[in-house]
């Protein structure tokens, strides 16, 4: 079998500093990480490359994604919601391809009308499309009256929306995730409170605890997860004792929340990067100003739940009125850099947390002997500058399951070194 030999690496894996190291690619696995000086056997038919010091790390996870969302401009609106089927599956298998590009090799649906995620990951299995490993989502659900609702008239009925699932009641809730499930979610989007960048007050609940826990235990008996869009303490508190999978935003998070999650190994997608764009490019509307104090209380609080052991994750609201696909790195940037947590702490969210929310923790996440080669090589390193992944042009390599899907490995110099 014909291996990869990336040579001359700086191995990063965001459980341990950076260390120089040799990583095997046999198949579809780590083959071997080998220390300096030490070398596999030669074979004819290798692929030995020198990289001079390049960074080798994990693929890295999208935990918060919209592949169907598609910018419209400055105008709000349903982001692309309403694009027929065929429309919405062509935004999505574009967006998939292009965060593989950029580095990530797997990523968890946050919500998806026409069941594109499934869709598109079933193509990419089969090969008639290219992307990451997918965590498929389906349709938002809630209740009648909910944020998603009220983007409707009331005399419109969207019970037959692409995007939108109306439920009222633990029976309806349980019913409306079953099928969701049905249609190949794995993970179900549940709307619980307004707040982070909808038109209704964080305070307000959208459902109520007994819904969120028919919701929650519907999905446990198949074996699918649940997330929700949360934004306040008491919601956040609730939501993680009733089993939720992901906390989606989490304005509203305090110590009482860091220790709840701790405990019940809830991950938090907090996905600043959205209010963050929004306060730059609608300085001045009430849309962006109304993010800001929710925005200093959650970059406040997060280096206190990195430390404290919270499962934090990367992912945002991606083709969003100016928030364009294609710039996931950037939000490593803003929380190393704006927020002072440690980028090595960083890439762990994006590496070891992701794959574990995935449901692949100890098959990728890390490079190691035996794992899935989900690997990246990057000219840079980004623990030292966490900017160069931000910039997709850095990231040289994307091996998933072993098979390079971006690849400018051949263009460096000394491709072909001689084994030692």
């Amino acid at each position: 079998m014909p291996r990869t030999i990336l040579r001359n690496a700086n191995l990063v894996d965001g459980l341990s500093p950076p260390r120089p190291a040799t990583v095997v690619i046999e198949g579809e696995r780590v083959g071997a990480v080998l220390e300096p000086g030490a070398a596999p056997v030669s074979r004819t038919e290798d692929r030995t490359i020198d990289l001079g010091g390049r960074t080798v790390m994990p693929g890295m996870v999208l935990g918060h994604y919209h592949a169907s969302y598609h910018n419209l401009g400055s105008v709000p609106g349903p982001f692309g919601l309403d694009a027929p089927p065929a429309l919405a599956a062509a935004r999505s298998a574009r967006n998939f391809r292009l965060a593989l590009d950029c580095g990530f090799t797997g990523v968890i649906g946050a919500g998806s009308p026409w069941q594109t995620d499934a869709g598109l990951k079933q193509a990419i299995a089969e090969g008639t499309a290219v992307g990451p490993r997918i965590m498929a989502c389906g349709r938002d659900v809630s209740t009648t009256g909910h944020f998603n609702d009220l983007s409707f008239p009331w005399y419109m009925d969207i019970r037959s929306s692409p995007s939108v699932a109306l439920a009222d009641g633990p029976e309806e809730f349980r019913k409306q995730v079953r099928r969701e499930i049905k249609e190949g979610a794995e993970i179900i989007k549940i709307f619980a409170t307004g707040g982070h960048g909808v038109g209704i007050s964080q305070e307000q609940w959208q459902l109520s605890p007994e819904e969120l826990g028919a919701a929650i235990a519907a999905a446990d008996q198949r074996g699918a997860k649940v997330r929700a869009h949360l934004a306040n303490r008491d919601a956040i508190l609730c939501a993680i004792e009733l089993g939720i999978h992901i906390v989606d935003h989490g304005d509203g998070f305090d110590e009482a929340c860091i220790e709840a999650s701790v405990k019940r190994g809830t991950f938090l997608a907090p996905s600043l990067h959205f209010p963050k764009t929004m306060m730059r490019i609608a300085a001045g509307t009430n849309f962006a100003e109304g993010m800001r104090y929710d925005y200093a209380q959650m970059m406040a609080i997060l280096p206190k739940a990195n430390a404290a052991g919270v499962k934090l994750l990367l992912g945002d609201d991606y083709g969003v009125l100016g928030f364009e696909h294609g710039t996931y790195g950037d939000e490593l940037a803003l929380y190393v850099n704006d927020c002072g947590v440690p980028a090595l702490d960083v890439i762990r969210w994006a590496t070891v947390n992701g794959a574990e929310a995935m449901g692949l923790g100890g098959q990728c996440g890390v490079v190691a002997t035996g794992m899935l080669a989900d690997l990246l090589v990057i000219d840079g390193d980004p623990v030292a500058d966490i900017t160069v992944l931000g910039d997709p042009d850095n990231v040289l390599a994307v091996f998933k399951g072993g098979v390079a899907h971006k690849d400018g490995l051949d263009r460096l110099p000394h491709r072909t070194a001689a084994l030692a």
